[in-house]
């Protein structure tokens, strides 16, 4: 017969079930009731500015979320400037990347009490990037060099992106504890609205935006011309090399806490052994930012740039068009594929050639590497891609201030981000043959399906009724043309053959 268990442990464990239990507490809700504030607090990576930053959940997708708030203390001044505020959230919210934190939502609280800021961000649960390279140096590993380009290709990726915007979004913050990795490679650079909304409010709003540059351990990052009226997006070329830098030698060695000395950073810089990579290094943190290449030509510097293979090329390529594929296109071809029929040959004089069979193909495999591709861990180096659409002008420094006058509006509708990944249509006949009957089917990127349903008017064309879906929120913008293209090749399809 077992021994009863000490009292003592079975009151420990109580005790942390009920810290679980409070922590799962659900705070306070978002207006529309799909975020649930906990009381949980987190720390994504020390995001400036930001006062507290709680857990909180999705109702929606199931997902767990962050709830950030910044807080003001003059609520007059934060009333004055609420439109300012909102025209800045807005905009932010399109800046969509697989490398930048997603911010999903934000809405303004300005009750009697208190004026906040409140926004909803991506959960990276792995941690930031200086955590993951000091745990590497504790457990006495070097950094793999084949891990450090494919995370410096993926933060110039986003880095590329921000700054080919109309006018360029320049970081302005970033630093290894802006950065964070998920479990399966993916780099994820936050703190993104900073640098705008900072820049962008006036001086008596200013007070709860703060910097990592105040932090004396991350001075090392900022280049001598930060803060200037002239600095530009080589700011943030300065911080990538020290990033760079950072996550070649693991650790770049402080005085204790305070700021890391220039003497440290030589001694860094001086212990790389490959040269092309210390050149590289070198490039981004010359002092004088002019000498500073951008983030899209170190993209094709010769310590980074590989000519893709073509299974990469080709997994861009079926990403790019999966919504025209069945969800499972995977698993169905391999069903009906005859595993010992010849993939590939190469001729071979005087030998018989070389061949490839289907069954030397690990299917499990190619499904992880589309899934890794489509999460953007393994970007295209910007060869011929699309460029972000230009920004409207609010995130630009306004030539003048327009008098506004203030006007209710109504709750807009949450902007769909999500890519589509397969769609299907459906058409049928009313009974009084009047009209057409249209079933849509709405496979995203998270695997969400959505199903819509609509009666066709005479007059409704594939066009208005994809802009439609953008404006209710149900289809991400970039999907619009895809989506009318798709429907109108529907409607030629069974509107011919009825004819």
């Amino acid at each position: 017969m077992a021994a009863p268990e000490p009292a003592p442990r079975r009151s420990r464990e109580r005790e942390r079930e009920d810290e679980s239990e409070d922590e799962s507490d659900i705070l306070e809700e978002s207006p529309c009731g799909r975020w649930q504030k906990r009381r949980e607090q987190v720390n994504q990576g020390n995001m400036p500015g930001i006062q507290s930053t709680f857990l909180a959940m999705d109702t929606e997708e199931g997902v767990e979320v962050v709830w950030n708030e910044l807080h003001f203390g003059d609520r007059k001044a934060f009333a004055a400037h609420e439109e300012k505020i909102q025209a800045m959230f807005e905009q932010l919210a399109l800046v969509d990347h697989p490398n930048i934190v997603k911010l999903h939502k934000y809405w303004l609280d300005a009750s009697e009490a208190r004026a906040r800021v409140i926004f909803i961000t991506e959960y990276v649960s792995s941690g930031s990037l200086k955590q993951f390279l000091k745990k590497t140096k504790k457990n006495h590993k070097a950094m793999n060099a084949r891990a450090w380009k494919r995370w410096c290709t993926q933060i110039l990726s986003a880095l590329s992106f921000l700054h080919a915007c109309s006018p360029p979004i320049i970081h302005g913050n970033l630093t290894s504890d802006t950065i964070f990795i998920q479990h399966n490679g993916l780099i994820k650079i936050g703190s993104v609205w900073y640098r705008i909304f900072s820049n962008a409010l006036p001086d008596d709003l200013r007070s709860p935006i703060l910097a990592e540059r105040e932090e004396l351990r991350n001075l090392h990052f900022f280049p001598p011309e930060y803060g200037e009226v002239a600095d530009g997006t080589a700011v943030d070329i300065f911080s990538f090399g020290m990033c760079a830098l950072e996550m070649a030698v693991l650790e770049i060695q402080a005085n204790g806490d305070t700021r890391v000395t220039e003497e440290a950073i030589v001694r860094a810089r001086h212990s790389l052994n490959d040269p092309n990579m210390r050149e590289f290094i070198l490039s981004c943190l010359a002092r004088d930012p002019a000498r500073r290449p951008s983030a899209h030509n170190l993209l094709f510097h010769r310590v980074l740039f590989e000519v893709h293979s073509l299974k990469l090329l080709a997994a861009h390529c079926f990403i790019q068009h999966q919504y025209l594929m069945p969800e499972n296109v995977v698993e169905e071809k391999t069903k009906a594929m005859d595993l010992q029929a010849v993939l590939a040959e190469v001729p071979r004089p005087q030998r018989p050639p070389m061949q490839w069979r289907y069954s030397e193909v690990s299917f499990l495999e190619l499904d992880k590497f589309l899934e890794d591709v489509r999460n953007g861990i393994y970007p295209l180096m910007n060869f011929a891609a699309a460029r972000p659409l230009g920004l409207p002008r609010v995130l630009a420094p306004p030539l003048e201030e327009a008098q506004k006058v203030k006007t209710p509006t109504p709750e807009p509708f949450d902007s769909e981000t999500r890519k589509v990944i397969h769609m299907q249509c459906n058409l049928e006949r009313s009974e009084d043959k009047a009209r057409w009957h249209l079933t849509l089917l709405l496979v995203l990127e998270d695997r969400l399906h959505r199903q819509l349903t609509y009666d066709l008017l005479p007059t409704d064309s594939a066009q208005d009724l994809a802009a439609e879906l953008v404006h209710y929120g149900f289809l991400r913008e970039d999907d619009r043309l895809k989506l009318a293209i798709f429907l109108e090749t529907t409607f030629l399809k069974y509107r011919g053959a009825q004819a």
